[in-house]
């Protein structure tokens, strides 16, 4: 499967940013890409945005990192972006990030329905170790994620939408680790 996502939280804070990018998830072959900017990142702390393209291989037992940059200078008028390439980083990975069985794994318990993004949806809570709770919202009578919130809605979540859920067959060179990342 693979989608673009829009990530944002509820209710949204004067610090917190609108973000988005791309995920690809081919369970077949056990690896999953991620490319976007990164949500959360303290901009104000570290002076840039971070644009990140993860690529998780549980087989391999690593996900790999390619990070950029980007820095904005400027005044009233015009501003400008400058991307500088960070160091890529290669982590211990021994599952993907979104797993199939996420709902049985944690007894995830039906919440009812809703229409998300003009879809007709299932809800579904569960608890994870260390993450706290989150709701995901699958298109009625699917298992196409329309929708992921992690934490409480009325205090402060992060919210993933997934507008355009595609099931095409994904190509090799989406998850190839080559030296530049960043490209596809």
């Amino acid at each position: 499967m693979s989608t673009s996502y829009v990530s944002y939280w509820q209710p949204m804070l004067e610090e917190d940013r609108i973000t988005s990018g791309y995920c690809w998830f081919d369970y077949r072959r056990n690896v999953c890409r991620i490319d976007g900017l990164f949500n959360p990142w303290a901009e104000k702390e570290t002076g840039y945005s971070l644009w990140m393209s993860e690529i998780f291989t549980p087989g391999e037992g690593q996900t790999r990192k390619a990070k950029i940059a980007y820095t904005k200078s400027g005044g009233r008028e015009q501003t400008t972006y400058q991307a500088i390439p960070l160091n890529d980083d290669v982590d211990a990975c021994h599952e993907l990030l979104l797993t199939q069985d996420i709902l049985i794994r944690n007894n995830a318990i039906y919440a009812g329905s809703q229409t998300i993004l003009a879809m007709q949806t299932d809800a579904w809570i569960f608890t994870r170790q260390l993450k706290g709770q989150s709701t995901y919202y699958f298109q009625q009578g699917t298992n196409h994620l329309v929708r992921m919130v992690t934490g409480d809605p009325n205090k402060h979540a992060s919210v993933r939408d997934f507008p355009n859920f595609d099931t095409h067959i994904i190509p090799d060179h989406i998850f190839s680790i080559s030296k530049n990342l960043v490209k596809y």
